[in-house]
């Protein structure tokens, strides 16, 4: 969401800065809609001040004696009140407009996103970790859950459709273990909170964080007008919705793990296999609320934070910066972790790392009060700390042995028991 006031201040740079997104000038159109507004506030400020002005000579020409001026200044009142009501509701509806124009306009680019058309453009950061040789051809991870005998694509399908899975046995064991150990992770040694947050969730938060409206096909509506949580990035973020927070409070930084529920409406035909791209995923959210000068740094240390997850479970990975045609449309910057699928023979996405800037914050009319006491909008990121699915996907790919067990890495053994493999139960 955008200030219309700065918009009219920086007209040209705004209209550069959606050219960067693909997008045709649009300051224009919303200066010309917010002049017509302006001009409607102003007819309407003149007719309140008549009214007012009109409403004190009735007591002076009653106080007079002079009855027909009396009456017909009240006729003149009601004319003027008649205009304020009428002039009232024409603001609102221009100011609706307005506002529905803006809050389909996405966020403004950092300077140093790279420019690009999409993915193919992203530029490679850094890699970590050897990429392990392996005496057999890797298998995928849903052959190797399947000759396990505890991922059960058939079953699922019977029970929801497609897109979904039923994890059995130690399988089930394993990304429960990971969901725990991420969360633990990310509380106890990264100093994130850790929120339990609804699964139903209200238009408003959505509408907060940018999902609605652009994105309401992404996700699923329930009966009653509540939607199912695509991200947890939605209730952690909205937790300061209507606040104003004091500047010494800042950073704030949350963390949850709960299920995730997307339509996928846009993947048709993408990978229908496995669990890659599913309808309901588990993922551990980071989420930090900051102060405008310190959002940047916090955008570097939340990218260290999955990075860390990503070292300790020894799973070979690259940063990329996403250029601007793959930024995603509340964003001003995202770092996508990719780590190294074998089975796939190439990187996919398991943890995107974002910074929104003040965009959500507006939108939330979330604020805090700076050192001068002056309010400001916070600034709010977000990133996942990680996807639970793909780093099962990961595990099972990168830890799959010849006989197509798979070894439990280090630190998820005590997780799990003790168990330092997982093999098919004869």
């Amino acid at each position: 969401m955008f200030d219309i006031k700065w918009i009219r201040n920086n007209e040209e740079a705004f209209d550069a800065a959606l050219a960067r997104r693909g997008l045709a000038p649009q300051a224009a159109q919303l200066l010309a809609l917010d002049d017509e507004r302006r001009k409607t506030v102003l007819g309407l400020n003149e007719a309140q001040e008549k009214r007012n002005a009109t409403s004190k000579q009735i007591g002076q020409a009653k106080a007079q004696g002079d009855e027909e001026k009396a009456s017909a200044l009240m006729a003149q009142v009601s004319e003027l009140k008649a205009q304020v009501q009428q002039g009232e509701e024409k603001e609102r509806e221009q100011t609706a407009t307005l506002n529905e124009i803006l809050s389909t306009l996405p966020n403004i680019l950092a300077f140093d996103v790279p420019d690009g058309a999409d993915e193919d453009d992203n530029e490679e950061i850094s890699r970590w970790g050897e990429l392990k040789q392996y005496d057999f051809k890797p298998k995928e991870h849903y052959q190797l859950g399947e000759d396990l005998g505890e991922m059960d694509f058939e079953a699922a399908a019977k029970i929801a459709g497609s897109r979904f899975v039923v994890l059995k046995g130690q399988l089930a064991r394993l990304e429960r273990a990971l969901g725990q150990y991420m969360l633990d992770f990310q509380t106890q040694e990264n100093g994130f909170v850790e929120v339990m947050p609804p699964l139903l969730l209200r238009s408003e938060a959505l509408f907060g964080t940018g999902q609605l409206p652009k994105f309401a096909e992404d996700a699923f509506e329930t009966t009653d007008g509540r939607w199912l949580l695509p991200t947890s990035e939605v209730p952690l973020t909205n937790l300061v919705r209507e606040s104003m927070l004091n500047e010494n409070q800042l950073p704030l930084r949350f963390s949850a793990l709960t299920p995730c529920f997307r339509s996928e409406a846009g993947s048709a035909g993408r990978d229908t296999r496995g669990i890659i791209r599913q309808h309901q995923f588990n993922k551990v959210e980071m989420v930090a609320i900051t102060d405008s000068k310190s959002s940047q740094a916090e955008h570097e240390r939340m990218l260290n934070c999955a990075e860390k997850v990503m070292k300790n479970l020894d799973l070979p990975y690259r940063v990329v910066k996403l250029c601007s045609g793959d930024v995603g449309f509340s964003m001003q910057k995202t770092y996508d972790i990719e780590v190294w699928l074998p089975g796939q023979n190439t990187y996919r996405e398991i943890s995107s790392v974002s910074l929104a800037g003040d965009w959500q914050a507006r939108r939330m009319n979330a604020r805090y009060r700076n050192e001068n006491g002056k309010p400001q909008f916070v600034h709010t990121l977000n990133g996942s700390g990680v996807a639970v699915g793909r780093a099962l996907v990961a595990i099972m790919e990168n830890y799959q042995q010849k006989d197509g067990s798979i070894a439990v890495p280090k630190v998820l053994q005590a997780y799990m028991g003790g168990l330092k493999s997982i093999s098919k139960i004869s």
